[in-house]
């Protein structure tokens, strides 16, 4: 069978609106894909398996914050065929619910009354939604708010230079993945251009679903510029003449910019003989995780992968793959114009600009442009302060846990947070006020990674029911030893799951209660 005859299974199922009766079988005889197969590959995506859900409410931290279970109840009493779901990325603009592939912001009450029962009269299809966007004092590598530049000229600079000249300044930078693992970014260029495949590929990681980040919806919807030249660039620096976007379940927006930006990019005859292909995610969190994201745009469930080989040796059908983030990738372009020595003076304790978001409990939720080692007291400040008084925070989104008011003053970079157990991760940040119960808020989380994990491997399946199970244990009235028992094994079951997870999603998932019963140990006494 064709490689890419596969490939083509997940967009098929889209087409004809998921797994319904007899589909399996019709894109079968489609694509040459053996009919279990094709059900076994859509019935891992929640937008493909449960196709009778016509509304999703988003039941992640920030969300949940501002009532969307309480919405979900309504949305369900109304008769509307609604279903919770994990992140949107818009938290932001809390609460937020899914309908389709479009995301309808702060979406409340008034918006069920006004259906009617009927999900289609929701909210009216939308062109396209930002969120806020500010950045301090400083030189900017992204700058958000700026001007859209189709001009190719840091493609051409880079032309000029040539491929090892292009690696050696993105070295110089410093750059580390922005999609959480904070990798260094050359070491990926130099790994895929020194192997000697013919065929090798570049692949854009857009499926943004931490809770707390949506950074990378606002790099596609206002500088989609910056996105397609980046990866131009990067694919002639590593020899790659085929470009592949993986965009999130949620990305209705940036559907729409990128392939537009694509096209002006074409049409102005800009990166002739890179070719551009889009890829609609289905729905998995998972599939943030590259090797997992791989097995998804070949058509299969998207289950990580066991590493070595690395994706840059074999990757995306088997050749060798560079993969970005959204935000590295829109890095390129400046860094290229700038050099390497430029960008990596941006930051203050590490190379670079930021973009942070802020979410929950503050006045201006936004993703903020700021220098690689900002506070969070610096942030808030920028944000208008917090909306009651901070408690607790979550620097890196779900994965990085929590941290108390007192650590508002440690830089939010790699190393500095890695020091208090923590993580910077997507720079999702959800801040909490005092009226929170840190023990809600864990087990809102642990939710999260119990219905996202993919299944492959046993500690984390069994770990994250555990450890959810523990906390619902120990929250039920009753004797506060039998409630402390409950969580007596939580540190036993981190260590496993941290210890013999294949992916990152097993290895963070305790964060949340771990950090939770050493900062706030009162908040599960009451």
């Amino acid at each position: 069978m064709d490689e890419r005859q596969r490939a083509q299974v997940l967009g098929a199922l889209q087409g004809a609106g998921g797994l319904t009766e007899d589909v399996a079988a019709l894109v079968g005889t489609q694509t040459g894909v053996p009919e279990a197969e094709v059900y076994g590959a859509g019935s891992f995506f929640h937008l493909l398996d449960d196709t009778a859900v016509k509304l999703r409410m988003c039941t992640g931290l920030s969300c949940a914050m501002k009532g969307s279970r309480e919405l979900l109840t309504a949305a369900q009493a109304a008769g509307l065929p609604a279903a919770e779901c994990s992140c949107l990325a818009a938290c932001d603009l809390a609460p937020a619910a899914l309908r389709e592939r479009e995301v309808l912001p702060e979406f409340g009450s008034a918006e069920l009354d006004a259906a009617g029962g009927d999900w289609h009269a929701v909210r009216p299809e939308q062109a396209a939604w930002c969120g806020a966007v500010d950045a301090l004092p400083g030189e900017l590598a992204m700058d958000l708010a700026g001007e859209r530049d189709r001009s190719g000229d840091a493609f051409a600079r880079a032309a000029e230079l040539g491929a090892g000249a292009v690696i050696a300044e993105v070295d110089a930078a410093g750059l580390q993945g922005r999609g959480g693992a904070g990798f260094p970014a050359a070491f990926k260029w130099k790994a895929v251009r020194r192997e000697t495949a013919e065929t090798r590929y570049v692949v854009l990681n857009a499926d943004e679903g931490e809770p707390g980040a949506f950074k990378d919806r606002e790099v596609l919807l206002r500088r989609p510029d910056l996105v397609v030249e980046g990866l131009a660039i990067a694919a002639a620096a590593v020899g790659a003449r085929e470009v592949w976007c993986y965009l999130g379940a949620e990305s209705g927006g940036p559907w729409r910019s990128l392939p537009a930006e694509i096209d002006a990019a074409k049409g102005a005859g800009l990166y002739d003989g890179i070719a551009f292909h889009l890829h609609a995610a289905p729905g998995a969190y998972i599939c943030g995780e590259e090797t997992a994201l791989l097995e998804a745009l070949e058509g299969k469930r998207g289950m990580p992968r066991l590493k070595p080989p690395f994706p840059t040796q074999v990757g995306l059908w088997g050749r060798p793959t560079l993969i970005h983030n959204v935000e590295t990738i829109a890095c390129v372009p400046a860094i290229v114009r700038n050099s390497g020595a430029w960008f990596a003076g941006l930051g203050r304790t590490g190379p670079g600009t930021k973009l942070y978001c802020l979410s929950g409990h503050v006045a201006r939720p936004g993703v903020y442009e700021a220098p690689l080692g900002v506070s969070l007291d610096e942030l808030l400040e920028a944000a208008g302060g917090v909306v009651g008084e901070l408690k607790a925070f979550s620097p890196g989104g779900a994965s990085s846990g929590f941290l108390p008011a007192s650590e508002s003053g440690r830089p939010l970079d790699f190393k500095s947070l890695a020091e208090v157990g923590s993580m910077l991760g997507s720079a999702g940040i959800v801040v909490l006020n005092d009226a929170v119960n840190m023990a809600e808020a864990a087990l809102i989380q642990l939710r999260f990674f119990e219905a996202e994990s993919c299944g492959q491997c046993a500690p984390c399946r069994i770990g994250t029911r555990f450890l959810r199970e523990a906390l619902e244990e120990a929250q039920r009235p009753g004797d506060g030893e039998a409630r402390r028992a409950a969580l007596r094994h939580v540190a036993d079951a981190a260590w496993q799951m941290n210890e013999g997870s294949i992916c990152g999603l097993g290895q963070a998932a305790p964060l949340p209660l771990t950090s939770a019963l050493k900062w706030f140990p009162e908040d599960f006494e009451a």
